[in-house]
């Protein structure tokens, strides 16, 4: 039994590893998702406002 939990414990921290390299890429991918709604809504506000409706 005392090997199962080692080899439980030996594979969570080998993919422990992994999460620091995609927190960044995680948050990178809400940014760039964020950016590009904010810009569509802008240019949606824009063409409104160039056509004279509110």
């Amino acid at each position: 039994m005392t090997e199962f939990w080692t080899g439980l414990g030996d594979f969570l921290q080998f993919t422990f590893q992994i999460f620091p390299t995609l927190g960044n890429s995680a948050n990178l991918a809400f940014v760039l998702i964020m950016s590009a709604a904010f810009i569509y809504w802008m240019g949606q506000l824009f063409k409104y406002k160039r056509a004279g409706q509110e």
